[in-house]
């Protein structure tokens, strides 16, 4: 249980090595008793080499720049696709324009494959973020796109705002920020905007329809991610 505890608190993976029964020796099978080997590790945080990054950030650029004239999304072959690429993974697409957020998309939980979910909230940061008006054609060369693959989100157990506030990683974790039935993320890359950890949260409140201060109260729980991301420039 210590180990299982320590394990979701740090974002560890699971993976079974072997399970067996005490009636897999006797040939028993009425009453046995069961043994696993398990082992816990920390995720790869780099998980895409450089062709890779250049796979999805084109498809990116590429889909920008066809939505952006009402066009379809770009039609890509299966076989085309890196075996990696194809796994359903989360992914955020975030595109800025001349140093300012221009819109920011994506998934918290697996849905797709990576590739598709790419081509997606890339079409959804262009067309649909709700604080900007969509991207048109003569904008597109002076936005940049950077694409965030998460880790999927952990509960971050706390008993008091102040132990919220030291279990906290800036510039490491991304945070999900639960108040009753609203909600809220931030990407880990926001910490470069708002590095002290309190106004990090008070913001993050106000994003999800909230007081400032509602995350000191009840009913307030946080799970946290991580992020390998990308961009253009690199």
């Amino acid at each position: 249980m210590t180990l299982m505890s320590l394990a979701r608190r740090n974002g560890w993976k699971a993976q079974l090595l072997d399970a067996r029964n005490s009636g897999d020796v006797t040939g028993d099978k009425d009453r046995v008793v069961g043994y696993a080997a398990i082992a816990f590790f920390e995720p790869t945080r780099e998980t895409y080499g450089a062709p890779d990054r250049k796979f999805l950030l084109d498809l990116a650029r590429q889909t920008l720049a066809q939505v952006s004239t009402n066009g379809p999304l770009p039609e890509i072959s299966a076989k085309d696709v890196p075996p990696e690429l194809a796994v359903e993974k989360a992914c955020f697409v975030t595109l800025t324009e001349k140093g300012k957020l221009r819109g920011c998309i994506g998934h918290l939980l697996p849905q797709e494959p990576l590739y598709r979910a790419v081509e997606d909230n890339a079409q959804n940061a262009a067309l649909r973020d709700p604080r900007f008006p969509p991207v048109q054609p003569g904008e597109t060369e002076d936005i940049k796109i950077e694409i965030s693959v998460l880790t999927e989100p952990q509960p971050l157990p706390f008993n008091s705002p102040g132990e919220l506030l030291d279990r906290l990683k800036a510039h490491e974790d991304g945070v999900v920020l639960q108040i009753g039935s609203h909600s809220a993320t931030y990407l880990p890359q926001v910490w470069d905007q708002i590095p002290d950890k309190a106004e990090f949260l008070n913001q993050l409140s106000e994003k999800a329809g909230c007081e400032p201060s509602a995350w000191r109260g009840r009913g307030t729980s946080v799970f946290i991610y991580h992020v390998e991301a990308f961009n253009e420039a690199e």
